[in-house]
């Protein structure tokens, strides 16, 4: 079997056996990759169209009780200078974004103490309060079951947690050891038994990771089925022990988020600020290789170079009225269009209505 074979079989059936998914991210020439693209494409939008749907994202505290090897905001960084926000400014940031047209809020922080059970809730609460027809993700980490139900009770709709690896020696080397491999992956089970819209994923090009690991990876997230992907690049960060490794290449996160797109087809599938970090055209590339998602930072000017999770960091200095502007002209440019939706699962679609680029 030659990779355009591949590419027909994993188009068709969502499946390869591992031998031939290795051989299919092993190497890929020109023709093949814009065939394993043009495939990913096609799926796309059978099931979503046209459409691009965007998240509004609000990065609400960076801090973190975690010490993750690769992050930038992790706890043992002493050079960071730490913020949270209040639950009114998280507000005032929904409503600039409802004005620019956003249906889904993705309130993303570190692990932060401060920010317990009781106060996401109350902040689920009244951004459901006030704009009913939003959908609000969360993205704050590992909690306990009992969390995650309080929170789906609130109001939350959807949950990202990447898994990072679905390999635990490899976790072992991107963590501290007072984190868990498993309770990890248990957080994944117990968000969609909550009744989540749920989210993984892992960082393309990782320190330490292997083509055996991604295609772990890769099964894994099929198996469990989630209702979104999130696959990025790495990018090192100074202030990390992975600081002189290299980042993550545009080539190979674009192939995963074509392979993701074919083995998981109805997956809403972000193309990430970090892979518009790393190439000037990194999310419209993304989006021509089977992403249908992006999410622009409408987070307060003054707090976005706080929240760096890596160096070089896009999109820090637009405000997000000239943030919005610039991406529904990137998405312009694709031939897709961006819509004003909560873009939810194909599972509970709704039908968007296109945003202009004027706005």
């Amino acid at each position: 079997m030659d990779n355009l074979e591949r590419i027909e079989v994993l188009r068709e059936t969502a499946h390869l056996p591992e031998k031939e998914l290795k051989a299919l991210l092993a190497g890929l020439g020109a023709e093949e990759e814009e065939a394993l693209f043009a495939a990913a494409r096609g799926v796309r939008e059978r099931y979503y169209g046209k459409d691009v749907y965007l998240r509004g994202l609000i990065e609400f505290t960076n801090y973190c009780r975690n010490d993750c090897y690769y992050c930038g905001i992790r706890r043992g960084n002493l050079t960071l200078a730490r913020y949270r926000l209040t639950q009114e400014e998280i507000l005032q940031c929904c409503g600039e974004g409802y004005r620019l047209g956003f249906r889904t809020f993705v309130l993303q922080g570190g692990e932060d103490p401060f920010w317990d059970d009781a106060r996401v809730c109350a902040l689920v609460r009244a951004v459901k309060k006030r704009w009913p027809d939003c959908a609000v993700t969360l993205s704050i980490g590992e909690r306990e079951k009992e969390s995650y139900e309080a929170f789906r009770a609130a109001g939350a709709d959807r949950y990202l947690l990447r898994q990072e690896t679905a390999s635990e020696e490899h976790y072992r080397f991107l963590h501290p050891g007072e984190m868990s491999w498993a309770h990890r992956r248990q957080c994944l089970h117990d968000l969609k038994a909550a009744g989540f819209q749920t989210g993984c994923g892992f960082m393309a090009g990782s320190p330490g990771q292997t083509l055996d690991n991604i295609v772990e990876d890769l099964y894994y997230m099929q198996e469990f089925g989630p209702h979104m992907v999130g696959i990025g690049p790495f990018v090192p960060h100074a202030a990390t022990r992975f600081r002189d490794e290299p980042a993550g290449t545009l080539e190979q996160t674009l192939r995963l988020l074509a392979v993701v797109r074919l083995m998981i087809p109805e997956v809403l599938l972000p193309a990430t600020t970090a892979l518009g970090s790393i190439h000037p055209r990194g999310r419209e590339l993304g989006l021509m290789a089977g992403a249908n998602v992006v999410m622009p930072n409408i987070s307060p000017q003054a707090t976005r170079d706080k929240y760096l999770l890596y160096d070089g960091k896009v999109g820090t200095a637009l405000t997000p009225d000239e943030g919005v502007a610039d991406l529904i002209r990137r998405i312009d440019s694709t031939g897709y269009r961006a819509v004003v939706s909560r873009g939810d699962h194909r599972e509970q679609a709704d039908i968007g209505r296109e945003i202009s680029r004027e706005g």
